[in-house]
């Protein structure tokens, strides 16, 4: 509950940046005597500070909070969508179906995914739907083998046989009887993978893939690392890097949470 409170937090600042940011995150700040405000520790003006280029940290944080929920949901949504067909169809029909779709997860598996989604956001591009079909390109294969091994079992099940016999097609059986008993499963794969959605995007940004028409977390990480100010503006680097954590960890903990509701046995251990 502490964590989707947190979630709530987030997606409240997302809607009201406008009315919470007192800067444009990308407009340089002048003082009254006309000189930048640069590399200006935390303050009562500037809460997170400003960074080199004279910008307002707390801005730039709270209209990445936007990006951060954008990719993370919708992502976690596309991958969990490809996921649930590729393992219902193929703990369904098994066979070579079976074969060529875990053989094709065997190879998403097998791929560096940070390397391989550098090369996908550098032949799409950098827009904000590139980088969510680039994460769910590659995040969608450990749903899809949970859902194939869960399937794998339910097909066995009297009911299955009974849908079969009352003459039911393939797609009726798959997504009316098996689907809604694997779907408290896939569930759980949402808020995980909006977490690692959200730390790969940071990433992508950070190395200098991301939007450059956004202000996103990881854009703001980029720019201290190229200003090599890690060490001497530590705001810099420390409230985006929270942002980050918090989000991440709270989807995370609601994750794990919801997965002791799908398997009880967990809550014994």
């Amino acid at each position: 509950m502490i964590s989707l409170g947190i979630i709530l937090f987030y997606l409240i600042v997302a809607i009201l940046a406008p009315q919470i940011a007192p800067y444009d995150p990308m407009v340089t700040i002048y003082n009254s005597d006309g000189d930048v405000v640069r590399m200006q520790p935390p303050s009562v003006e500037h809460w997170f500070g400003t960074n080199r280029m004279g910008r307002d940290i707390f801005s730039q944080v709270v209209w990445g909070t936007r990006v951060a929920l954008v990719i993370g949901v919708f992502s976690a949504i596309i991958v969990v969508l490809i996921g649930l067909n590729v393992g219902l169809i193929s703990g369904y029909f098994g066979g070579m179906t079976d074969n060529v779709l875990m053989r094709l997860t065997d190879l998403t598996y097998g791929l560096p995914y940070l390397p391989f989604a550098i090369v996908l956001v550098t032949l799409l591009g950098t827009g904000i739907d590139k980088i969510i079909i680039v994460i769910a390109v590659g995040l969608w294969p450990n749903t899809a083998r949970v859902i194939r091994s869960q399937v794998l079992s339910l097909k066995q099940r009297a009911f299955i046989d009974a849908a079969r016999v009352t003459g039911l097609s393939h797609s009726r059986i798959i997504y009316l009887h098996i689907a809604p008993n694997v779907l408290p499963i896939a569930f759980v794969y949402i808020p995980l993978t909006m977490g690692i959605a959200i730390t790969t995007e940071a990433g992508l940004s950070f190395l200098g893939y991301g939007d450059g028409e956004l202000m996103s977390w990881g854009r703001t990480l980029h720019e201290v690392w190229i200003a090599q100010a890690v060490y001497q503006a530590w705001w810099w680097t420390v409230f985006p890097g929270l942002a980050i954590l918090g989000l991440v960890l709270a989807g995370f903990m609601i994750g794990r949470a919801f997965e002791q509701v799908v398997n009880p046995k967990l809550r014994q251990r």
